[in-house]
């Protein structure tokens, strides 16, 4: 981060800012605010932030069973993005039976 902070320092300081305010204890545990971001990181496909976030759970008392959780929930979603993919291969078909 250290190319953007010595070029856009305010940027890099407003980031910085939006992470203090979000991971801190409130209604959400940070425990469980670092298992949401590791979710998140996995379907944002960001190895680093994975590693990032992972490591920090486990430092917030997440266990390894926690983190398969939170990473098979992303599954789950990915998975689940994809199944509305079939609506447009049912428009394609019917306008194929339509034309025959």
């Amino acid at each position: 981060m250290q190319f953007l902070k010595d070029r856009l320092p305010e940027t890099t300081d407003a980031f910085v800012q939006m992470r203090a305010t979000i991971f801190k204890e409130s209604a959400l545990d940070i425990k469980t605010k670092e298992l949401i971001a590791v979710a998140a990181s996995v379907l944002m496909r960001c190895e680093r932030c994975i590693e990032i976030h992972s490591q920090r759970a486990i430092y917030g008392g997440a266990t390894k069973d926690e983190l398969a959780e939170a990473i098979s929930v992303a599954m789950f979603i990915a998975a689940g993005s994809q199944l509305h993919w079939t609506d447009v291969y049912n428009n394609i078909f019917a306008e194929k039976e339509d034309k025959d």
